[in-house]
């Protein structure tokens, strides 16, 4: 009894002053960042394209190949759509010989 005792009292311990580290080191509010396009497209493609690929393949294999095809494509368009958004960020990386 006195070790399931000891036990909770350093787990609780414990809880308590991580709890208050953590919470020292957060001296500013983090905005948060939302997903790029090329994730949302990645994403939202992958499920499209394993839901296809299940339906017109009728098993696992079709699945795979659907969800692997339809990311590639919704990463493609999303990567596409950041760079129109943005392209002094994208020339900097193709500009290597500078």
């Amino acid at each position: 009894m006195k070790n399931i005792r000891l036990y909770i009292a350093v787990l609780f311990s414990t809880v308590i002053l991580g709890g208050s580290v953590a919470e020292a080191q957060t001296t500013q509010p983090q905005q948060k960042k939302g997903w790029s396009k090329k994730a949302k497209g990645a994403a939202i493609g992958g499920a499209g394209g394993a839901v296809a690929g299940r339906v017109i393949g009728g098993g696992t294999k079709g699945t795979i190949i659907g969800a692997a095809a339809g990311t590639a494509a919704g990463g493609a368009i999303g990567r596409k759509k950041d760079r129109k958004k943005d392209p002094a960020r994208y020339e900097q990386y193709a500009d290597r010989e500078k």
